[in-house]
């Protein structure tokens, strides 16, 4: 496996001039074609638990035994998040990627079988399976972001990481976005294939086997079009090619290093640290808004429906937000992070003191979760670009795994759903959004620690 994964050995530079650079710019559209559709397939079968819960119910399957295996996923994540990003470092992006999501959609796949062979008659076999199966897919899910970092370091200079980055950030979107269709039409298409006349069995094949499906072949397609690194197609170093290269630059970056070095390069780099604790404040404030929505708006008399648009409209405005926030540190701040995401997240404070307010008020709400969605996700993916901008190249999947981890483990899984569930059961939603806004305050101060150190950028000759 290490052999089959090892990183392409460089070639020698074939060519200068016109004819390489657009060699080069033709490579770039093709590679990050490649993680965008792969990063999106990934989102096809991650979250596909959710959707069949409805459906599990009347089974005779528990929302609270359903519950643990939903948690499953998101715990997995977060550690391989950071984990399997040290393999990534160390390994060809063109094969880490299709391997890491062709291996999610079998475990997708088999999620079938603890439904279909053991059912509610053996209840505790079944949960157990899929509570195994659900953290495998939570786990290989884990070995999306890695490669596509690593694609970006090596084809983008730290100067236009930002925007694209942005762009490419919007494939979770499309991805997710794919789910609920092919649940329905995955059914609605194939499901008598396997079922015959029993109905109730046919979300397995929408929800689970239909998506799997795609995911292979989308596995296959970015295998196609993905490259690991420039010099492994003959061409020079991104920062040679563009003339734009981080503060700390060196050549000894294009090596591989091991897992031992990685670790220590990523863990004693305080700055990595900074915007670590940073991630976990801005994603309490993510979910902290998103997955409570639902319950504040049921409890001040809103019904479940338009709960849902509320839910729709934080997610859409996310897409318009994500690439201008991009397009804002790249061509604005001159490749800088830290100021825009201190300004967004100031801006997400001023929107959660008006949704406190008139929290009551449905219409104010919606627009203040349509402004909390613009504004929070372009933060979300700044830092995993400052990340990458901050570690070396080589370690560079690893330094935002670890942005990942605590994001999804510190932020969302312990303050977002357990302090915030807890405080609002116990003193009220006047409280929960007062955490929030401390948050708040705790995420800019955190990139306000990071902030002198990319002023250099501004000092670099723009393209």
């Amino acid at each position: 496996m290490a052999s089959f994964l090892a990183p392409p050995a460089h070639k020698p530079v074939l060519k200068t001039g016109p004819e390489a650079d657009a060699r080069y710019r033709a490579l770039r559209w093709q590679v990050f074609l490649g993680i965008f559709i792969g990063y999106a397939g990934f989102y096809i079968v991650r979250k596909n638990f959710s959707m069949a819960i409805p459906m599990l119910e009347p089974l005779g399957f528990g929302k609270g035994e359903l519950g643990l295996v939903l948690s499953m996923n998101a715990i997995a994540y977060g550690f391989s998040k950071f984990v399997m990003a040290s393999i990534s470092d160390r390994s060809n992006a063109q094969r880490f990627l299709p391997l890491g999501l062709i291996c999610a959609a079998v475990s997708m796949l088999f999620m079938i079988v603890p439904v279909q062979w053991f059912g509610a008659e053996q209840k505790n076999l079944a949960i157990l399976l899929m509570a195994v199966l659900n953290f495998l897919v939570g786990w290989f899910n884990g070995m999306g972001w890695p490669p596509c970092g690593r694609v970006m370091t090596h084809w983008f200079s730290i100067k236009e990481r930002g925007t694209w980055m942005s762009f490419w950030n919007c494939a979770h979107n499309v991805g997710g976005a794919l789910v609920g269709p092919m649940a329905v039409y995955g059914a609605l298409w194939f499901g008598s294939w396997f079922y015959g006349a029993d109905e109730k069995m046919y979300f397995l094949i929408g929800t689970y086997a239909f998506p799997a499906a795609v995911a292979v072949l989308v596995a296959i397609v970015a295998y196609l079009l993905i490259r690991d690194t420039p010099q492994s197609c003959g061409l020079p170093s991104i920062e040679e090619w563009s003339g734009h290269a981080s503060k700390n630059y060196s050549k000894n970056e294009e090596k591989a290093l091991s897992v031992r070095q990685i670790f220590l390069t990523v863990l004693s780099n305080k700055l990595l640290w900074y915007i670590a604790f940073a991630n976990a404040f801005v994603y309490m404030v993510r979910y902290g808004c998103l997955d409570w929505a639902p319950t504040i708006l049921k409890d001040q008399g809103v019904d479940l429906k338009n709960a849902g648009w509320a839910y729709f409209a934080y997610e859409i405005a996310a897409i318009p937000g994500t690439i201008f926030c991009g397009w804002l540190s790249d061509k604005v701040f001159q490749g800088r992070r830290a100021l825009p995401t201190i300004i967004f997240m100031a801006l997400v404070a001023v929107v959660i003191v008006i949704y406190w307010q008139f929290f009551s008020n449905f219409t104010v709400v919606i627009s203040c979760l349509i402004a909390i969605g613009f504004l929070i996700y372009g933060p979300v993916m700044l830092i995993g670009v400052q990340a990458l901008d901050l570690a070396p190249k080589n370690a560079a999947g690893t330094a935002a795994g670890l942005t990942g981890f605590m994001g999804y483990v510190l932020g969302t899984a312990v303050l977002a759903n357990v302090v915030i569930g807890y405080v609002a059961e116990h003193a009220g939603w006047d409280w929960t959004f007062i955490l929030l806004l401390i948050a708040c305050a705790l995420s800019v101060f955190f990139m306000a620690l990071t902030y002198k150190e990319e002023k250099y950028l501004a000092e670099q000759k723009s393209e």
